[in-house]
């Protein structure tokens, strides 16, 4: 009895962190799963099997096997059609919710969210429109792709082997599609054909020039023969100055150089580009006697040059940077690059950028050449705002990312292979054949996602073994007790639902899976209802920013605020309700569990 308290306990607490947000969710599992193996409840010798478990493993190899297509061109053929859809709203929505739900299906759903989403803005862009109105589309569009298959969402891929544990097989690659694909369908058709007009027309992300106002945080300053700047280093006027504000260009007569190296000298008549507040521009002006100029023929010419570019790229969840200030990144002396400002919900933020702490969602205007920009998006898990060209001249590739995969899928299908065996022979023979490097398989796994579900696993089982999931399925079937077997598996489905929109959807399927289990055990009737009704609950995280990284994606790009999601996905939630529950009950039937 002491150790069920204990476990509940945790549970309440963890899932308070889980809502607050202060400690990322991976962090918070693992505590969890320590207090469980500190009060003597989870044993030291089990306590890291999670990562041994085949959900973990299947979720890490649909991950490198979604980078692999990714890096292939798989995607980008079907990016092609986009430009042709026209300037119809409904058009455009429809076809990129379509687009992207049919790659969710077959790859991780946030990788299929972060190729498309460019696509999108700059759709938006080309009809001189907010793209406020297509990226929560998008969003919701990848969480109802990932219902249709096994690997479509982590969440499924927990369920299919929990089903494995009690029925002896897992659900297959497309069992989830009997459900799935009629609720992916009428959510589309739903969001596409009007729902969209429940959006506010948020400014989101405009052009840069417009989103970060660069004309009003830039200045021209030029160095006079009485300046103190003249001899001067940048690096030693960046250290001598206390002013928030950069120098991102210089003018020497005819010659232009945006994003000057930090040991460049000063000399009189030297123009200088700085960028800051205009408070932190005349305190560096009146530090080093600059003279202020203004030309902003001159301004366009310093900020960019052929070598040099203007990129924005958006905090991703989990990425390095998130949590972090932009004084602790120290990016121009790592990666060679400036950034020039930060946007939140739309905004550019107004006060001192190394102050600021990065949250997901928000957007940075970097400045460096090409290659530097790309190292440093990259190795900070940043996503770039900017189109991607097209890799349409490499079919080869394309063949072997599609063979590899299908091969894997029918090994499936076939029941040749184990589902964790099969996706990982894929992924490792993706490697082999230069798909993918080694680095880079290793980078595409969301560790975060990987280290909370080898930690909920054993704090599940932990509520399983003490009798806690038994003691909950009771309480349920009492309140259930004179209903239909149809009513119980709505109030799980239900439940399941408000439950992922608070925490990460993967632990939501870890916690619910037993409880149907035990509810499927109380009312005699087979499980496979129950695991369904769990599946379609925990991919409905459509009423919050931080029931789905999707969700947290979309954010800051679209200018939202946290009543919007709720405008848009309580209705998207109640037709997944009502075109789920009758789906589940159709294909899914509650048999007598001796049938």
């Amino acid at each position: 009895m002491v150790e069920r308290w204990i476990v509940f306990g945790t549970l309440v607490a963890a899932l308070a962190l889980f809502v607050r947000g202060t400690w990322r969710y991976d962090l918070v599992a693992l505590l969890a799963l320590l207090t469980l193996c500190l009060a003597g409840i989870v044993p030291p010798a089990a306590a890291f099997l999670g990562f041994g478990h085949p959900a973990v493993v299947t979720v890490a190899a649909v991950l490198i096997i979604s980078a692999a297509l990714r890096s292939s061109g798989v995607v980008d053929v079907l990016i092609r059609g986009l430009e042709r859809v026209g300037e119809s709203r409904s058009i455009q929505v429809g076809a990129l919710a379509l687009l992207v739900a049919l790659c969710s299906g077959f790859m991780n759903n946030v990788g299929a969210l972060a190729i498309l989403m460019p696509a999108a803005i700059q759709l938006a862009r080309g009809s001189r429109r907010s793209p406020s109105y297509l990226l929560m589309p998008l969003a919701f569009g990848s969480l109802l792709g990932g219902l249709t298959t096994l690997i479509g969402t982590p969440s499924n891929v927990i369920i299919a082997t929990i089903r494995a544990d009690v029925c002896g097989a897992p659900f297959a690659m497309f069992d989830f599609a009997y459900v799935g694909v009629g609720v992916a369908l009428a959510g589309i058709l739903f969001i596409s054909l009007g729902g969209w007009r429940l959006i506010p027309d948020r400014p989101g992300d405009r052009s840069a020039e417009e989103l970060f106002e660069i004309d009003k945080y830039t200045s021209e300053l030029r160095v006079t023969k009485d300046s103190k700047a003249g001899g001067m280093t940048i690096r030693q006027i960046a250290q001598e100055v206390d002013a928030e504000a950069s120098i991102v260009g210089l003018a020497r007569g005819k010659r232009r150089v945006a994003m000057p190296a930090l040991y460049e000298t000063l000399a009189a008549d030297d123009v200088l580009l700085v960028e800051g507040d205009a408070e932190s521009i005349k305190t560096l002006a009146d530090a080093l006697g600059l003279e202020l100029v203004g030309d902003k023929e001159l301004r366009q010419e310093l900020l960019k040059s052929e070598a040099i570019e203007v990129s924005e790229a958006i905090v991703t969840p989990n990425s390095y940077i998130e949590r972090r200030t932009v004084a602790q990144l120290n990016l121009r002396r790592r990666f060679g690059v400036n950034l020039l400002g930060v946007a939140r919900h739309g905004r550019r933020l107004r006060q001192r950028l190394r102050d600021v702490r990065l949250r997901v969602g928000d957007i940075l205007l970097l400045q460096g050449d090409g290659q530097a920009l790309q190292e440093a998006v990259s190795t900070l898990g940043c996503l770039p705002l900017a189109r991607r060209g097209l890799r349409l001249g490499q079919p080869r590739r394309v063949l072997i990312a599609l063979g590899l995969f299908v091969a894997a899928l029918a090994a499936m299908a076939l029941g040749w292979l184990p589902v964790q065996i099969a996706l990982s022979s894929c992924a490792a023979a993706m490697v082999l054949t230069k798909l993918l490097t080694l680095r880079e398989a290793y980078a595409a796994i969301d560790w975060p996602i990987i280290v909370l579900l080898a930690a909920m696993i054993p704090v599940g089982e932990a509520l399983e073994s003490t009798g806690g999931a038994q003691v909950i399925a009771t309480g349920l079937l009492t309140l259930s007790r004179d209903l239909p077997a149809a009513a119980t598996i709505a109030m799980l489905l239900i439940g399941t639902t408000l439950l992922s929109n608070a925490i990460n959807n993967a632990a939501a399927a870890v916690l619910m899976a037993p409880l149907a289990i035990r509810i499927a055990e109380g009312l005699s009737i087979t499980a496979d209802p129950l695991l369904m009704a769990v599946a379609l609950g925990a991919s409905s995280a459509y009423l919050t920013p931080i029931g789905h990284q999707s969700n947290t994606l979309v954010l800051g790009p679209g200018g939202y605020r946290f009543s919007d999601y709720v405008r848009l996905g309580l209705p998207v939630t109640l037709i997944t309700w009502g075109v789920g529950l009758p789906l589940i009950l159709l294909f899914w039937q509650p048999l007598p569990a001796t049938a």
